[in-house]
């Protein structure tokens, strides 16, 4: 018996089941020095990232980025597998007696075939163990690779059912705040509604989303890798926005109440400051400033214009600098670490929002209303 084998079989075994089970079962974030999981994720997002940073293109860029999150999912799981598996096979070759059919000697590598079948339940029968131990030991393992396998048809499904949730919110936000989302359009377009309940109903709808953003990026990392459908939008993106237009409302606009705001603030910003610790964003102090004065300008001119004035006076340029100090830094960092753009204040050309675009909007255009008004009038006759 080979106890030093047998001892290393263990430990990558235990390792292993402990960084699924944190990583899968257990639903809070865990703060160990060293997780495998963990370790995999910053090796191969840095190369993934540093290629995509090369791509000029916004569209191809984003395309391949998109593969990240759902093919690391893979890499992860055979990462898993696979450990286990070598890990088995160490035990086996420490502490088990084998015999070959064929009566060909036993080594490492027919122990690795040995255990890999036994972890998949293939049971083929070539190499049949002969102690007592060894027979217990490829029953432990047929069991940790049923198990297994529960959980990763079980832990996929979570992953996209959470996904999901995060991205109607943010298509949502596509019809009230632009494309891509600023707080000045979401201002201009809900900022002066008769009654202050709709605007106060959307930043409630907001604390909501980035609570559960908060918690199930925090449960499950990975969901930080996967992209919006767009390339104009992003969780890290509408969370900025957010937090923009309810550091405008409190600093002070019009008549507008602040107090929902203020709870969608802190909702949202607990979310950015806690998720770049998770995804391990570096600060920077030198990040580039997201309003300059000539871009305030314009923004206090578009509010004006539409009735929403900001308030002049030199209280609501130190408020607004504070809460932008509470979250800004944060925000880009994440981005940097995700390669995420992170949205304008205001949106320098008008443009479309993506629910108002189309592939066929130019063919629709050169034919011309008068053609299709005609097409309608000739259905409507045949009925």
């Amino acid at each position: 018996m080979n106890t030093f084998w047998a001892i290393c079989g263990i430990v990558i075994i235990v390792l292993v089941l402990s960084d699924a089970f944190e990583t899968v079962v257990l639903p809070r974030r865990v703060t160990r020095q060293f997780r495998l999981t963990a370790w995999f994720y910053r090796r191969a997002w840095r190369p993934w990232a540093a290629l995509a940073r090369r791509i000029k293109k916004d569209a191809r860029r984003e395309s391949f980025l998109g593969y990240f999150g759902p093919l690391s999912l893979i890499l992860l799981l055979v990462l898993w597998a696979g450990s286990l598996i070598f890990g088995f096979a160490l035990l086996q070759f420490g502490a088990g007696r084998h015999l070959k059919l064929s009566g060909e000697p036993i080594t490492f590598g027919l122990l690795l075939y040995h255990s890999g079948e036994t972890f998949f339940t293939l049971g083929y029968g070539d190499i049949i163990p002969e102690s007592p131990f060894a027979r217990a030991l490829a029953v432990t393992e047929a069991g940790t690779g049923f198990g297994f396998l529960a959980i990763v048809i079980g832990y996929l499904p979570t992953i996209y059912s959470g996904f999901s949730r995060r991205e109607i919110e943010i298509s949502r936000l596509d019809a009230r705040a632009g494309s891509p989302p600023t707080a000045a359009e979401l201002l201009l377009r809900f900022g002066k509604c008769p009654q202050q309940s709709v605007l106060d109903e959307i930043f409630r709808d907001w604390e909501r989303w980035s609570a559960e953003v908060l918690e199930s990026h925090l449960s499950y990392g990975v969901l930080g890798y996967f992209r919006s459908q767009h390339i104009n939008q992003s969780w890290l993106g509408a969370l900025t926005t957010i937090l923009d237009a309810t550091a405008l409302v409190m600093a002070g606009i019009g008549d507008i109440k602040d107090e929902q705001a203020s709870l969608t603030f802190s909702m949202a910003r607990h979310a950015v400051v806690d998720l770049a610790q998770v995804y391990r964003a570096q600060y920077n102090p030198d990040y580039p400033d997201r309003l300059p004065e000539a871009e305030f300008a314009r923004l206090r001119q578009m509010l004006a214009d539409e009735d929403l004035k900001i308030h002049d006076d030199p209280e609501f340029l130190e408020k607004l600098a504070h809460l932008r100090s509470m979250y800004e830094a944060y925000a880009y960092g994440l981005a940097q670490r995700l390669v995420i753009m992170l949205p304008p204040w205001v949106n320098a050309l008008k443009r479309k929002d993506n629910w108002e675009a189309g592939p066929w909007d130019r063919l629709i255009q050169a034919r011309g209303l008068g053609e299709h008004a005609q097409k309608i009038l000739r259905v409507e006759d045949h009925f």
